[in-house]
């Protein structure tokens, strides 16, 4: 069903301020991918915060266009769904790991940061841990010195107690 122009307008619009707020797009191939399979990758990308689109490409070039994402306008040919992201790894996590355990979806390339990216590059990207995951290794490795002092004192103070200990015996036997 073709769209007439004011539909092809919204949907510019639509992709224009995804494009906006994005940090990552991520372009794959998904030809031959199941009705099933596609409804749990979308499902998942929600989850996760990952807006999923299949678009007519010439919509999503006019789309990105003066964008950061620019960059991968000429890889924008054949059947592809579109994956934009505001979290940095998100999209290339949710369509890397459904392209491990589907072979239909292709990953094609991507954006990150006005640069575009390899197939290798989208999944380096989708490699990283998450913000959250990062978060907590930050608060892990402050905490690590802290933590560590707090055992050597423990230990100090446990030894200390059991020289006093010892000594008392030893004044209680005289």
């Amino acid at each position: 069903m073709s769209l007439n122009r004011s539909e092809k307008e919204a949907v510019i619009n639509e992709v224009t301020s995804l494009a906006a707020k994005a940090q990552t797009l991520v372009i794959a191939e998904y030809r031959g991918i199941t009705v099933a399979d596609m409804t749990k990758l979308r499902a998942d990308a929600r989850s996760k915060g990952v807006s999923l689109s299949v678009l007519k490409n010439t919509l999503a070039r006019r789309a990105v266009a003066g964008s950061a994402f620019d960059v991968v306008a000429d890889q924008m040919t054949g059947p592809l769904i579109y994956g934009f992201s505001e979290d940095a790894v998100a999209a290339a996590k949710v369509v890397a790991d459904f392209a491990k355990t589907n072979d239909k979806l292709v990953i094609r390339g991507g954006a990150f940061g006005g640069k575009a990216l390899d197939v290798d590059g989208v999944k380096q990207l989708a490699s990283i841990p998450s913000k959250e995951v990062l978060l907590a290794q930050v608060c892990g490795l402050l905490m690590s010195p802290m933590s560590r002092t707090a055992v050597v004192l423990g230990a100090l103070a446990a030894k200390k107690s059991e020289g006093s200990a010892e000594v008392a015996a030893e004044t209680a036997e005289a």
